[in-house]
C-alpha cells in the first residue's frame, strides 16, 4: 500500500501548474466524496485547501480577527492554538471544560468570557487530547450563544473516524451535518486522517447556508478566504493530485491505525487492573489517540515526565493541555512498545509514591 500511495505522486499530472485558489476541483470532489461515504453533504466548492490544519487556522483568524481580537478555547486543549493565535496577533481566551463521568463544556463560563473583541469560538471535535465528542444537545446551545453574540465557530474535526466506545450517531457526526444560522468552519486534514502529517494537506469546509441572510454571510467568507488562499498558493501539486486516491484508501489505513489503538487502550486498562495499590488510573475517553492519566500528585507533570524520559518512556506532561498534574500519553506506539512504556510508568509512579510516603 505504501508504494501505491506514493506512485500517485509521480505521474506527468503532478508535475504540471494549474493553481487553483481553492485547490485542484479533483481534490476537492475527493473530499466532499469522503464526506458523502460518511453521510455527510458538502459540495467541493465551498472547500478550500490549506497546508495543514495550522494554515486552515491561519486564515480563519486572518478572516474574522483584528489585532487585539480575542478567540475563545475550551481547556484543555491542542497546546498549539497558542502559538498560532500569537503568530496572527490575536489573544487566546481559554474557559473550562468540566469531567464529571464525561467532559463537557460549562456553557455559563463559556458565555461569560466573551467580551467586545470576541469574535470566534475554537471546538476540537472529538476534543484534543480527552478524546471526547461535543454531544448535539450541547452543540445547540453553542450555536446559540455564537448566533447571539455574532461570533464564529471554528470546529476541528481531525480524529472524527477515531471513535473508541459507541456513541450515538447524532452526537458523534459532523458539524458539517448539524444545521445552524451561526457562522460554521470545520477544518481537517490528512496528518490525522491518513496519518500523513508529512504530506501536508487540510482543508477548511463552509457549509451552506439555507435563509438567504445566512448563505450570503457565508458566501462572503468563503469569497474572502479564497483570496487568502490566492495569495499564498501553499498547497503542492502532487499532493493535491494524489489525494483521491489516498482517500480511497483511508478505511483500511484507519482500521490498522483504529485495532492499534483499542488494543494500546485494552493492555493499559488490564495492566491499570493488576496494579496492587491503584497509584495510576485514567480517565474516560470515547475517540482519539490519546488517553489521560491520574498519577500521584507527588512531584510536577513536568518532572514525571521526565524521569520517564530518562527510562525511555515518552509521555506528554498534562500542563502542556491545560491539565496540570495529569499525563497524556499516545495510543499509537507498537504494541511491544506501547506494554512496555505503560509498565515501565506504572512501576516509576508506583516507587515515587511509596518513598513519598
Amino acid at each position: 500500500m505504501q508504494s501505491e500511495l506514493l506512485q500517485a505522486m509521480t505521474g506527468a499530472e503532478a508535475q504540471a501548474y494549474d493553481p487553483d485558489p481553492r485547490g485542484r476541483r479533483s481534490a476537492r470532489q475527493a473530499i466532499a466524496s469522503y464526506y458523502a461515504v460518511r453521510g455527510v453533504s458538502i459540495d467541493e466548492d465551498r472547500l478550500v485547501l490549506t497546508t495543514g490544519t495550522s494554515e486552515a487556522y491561519s486564515y480563519l483568524f486572518r478572516l474574522l480577527c483584528d489585532p487585539g481580537d480575542e478567540v475563545l478555547a475550551p481547556a484543555p486543549c491542542y497546546p498549539l492554538f497558542d502559538y498560532l493565535a500569537d503568530a496572527e496577533c490575536v489573544r487566546l481566551v481559554q474557559t473550562p471544560l468540566v469531567f464529571d463521568e464525561r467532559w463537557q463544556l460549562d456553557l455559563a463560563m463559556l458565555e461569560a468570557a466573551i467580551s467586545e473583541r470576541t469574535r470566534a469560538l475554537l471546538l476540537v471535535h472529538p476534543n484534543n487530547p480527552t478524546g471526547h465528542y461535543t454531544r448535539r444537545a450541547e452543540a445547540e446551545a453553542i450555536f446559540d450563544i455564537c448566533r447571539r453574540h455574532g461570533i464564529a465557530l471554528i470546529v476541528d474535526e481531525v480524529f472524527l473516524d477515531y471513535s473508541l466506545i459507541e456513541v450515538a450517531d447524532e452526537d458523534a457526526t459532523s458539524f458539517l451535518a448539524r444545521p445552524t444560522d451561526a457562522m460554521v468552519f470545520v477544518v481537517s486534514g490528512i496528518s490525522k486522517i491518513l496519518a500523513l502529517p508529512q504530506m501536508k494537506l487540510g482543508w477548511i469546509a463552509v457549509p451552506c447556508g439555507e435563509e438567504i441572510e445566512i448563505a450570503t454571510d457565508r458566501d462572503v467568507a468563503l469569497e474572502r478566504l479564497e483570496v487568502l488562499a490566492d495569495t499564498f498558493l501553499s498547497v503542492g501539486t502532487p499532493v493535491q493530485v494524489a489525494l483521491p486516491l489516498w482517500l480511497q484508501q483511508s478505511k483500511a489505513i484507519q482500521k490498522e491505525i483504529s485495532a492499534r489503538i483499542r488494543r494500546n487502550l485494552a493492555t493499559l486498562d488490564d495492566l491499570l487492573a493488576e496494579q496492587a495499590t491503584r497509584w495510576v488510573s485514567r480517565l474516560r475517553v470515547e475517540a482519539g489517540w490519546y488517553v489521560i492519566l491520574r498519577v500521584p500528585m507527588l512531584q510536577t507533570d513536568e518532572e514525571m515526565a521526565l524521569l520517564l524520559l530518562e527510562r525511555g518512556v515518552l509521555v506528554h506532561p498534562g500542563r502542556f493541555f491545560g491539565l496540570p498534574g495529569w499525563l497524556v500519553v499516545s495510543l499509537l506506539a507498537s504494541e511491544d512498545e506501547f506494554a512496555a512504556g505503560a509498565r515501565m510508568l506504572l512501576q516509576v509512579a508506583a516507587a515515587r509514591a511509596v518513598k513519598m510516603m
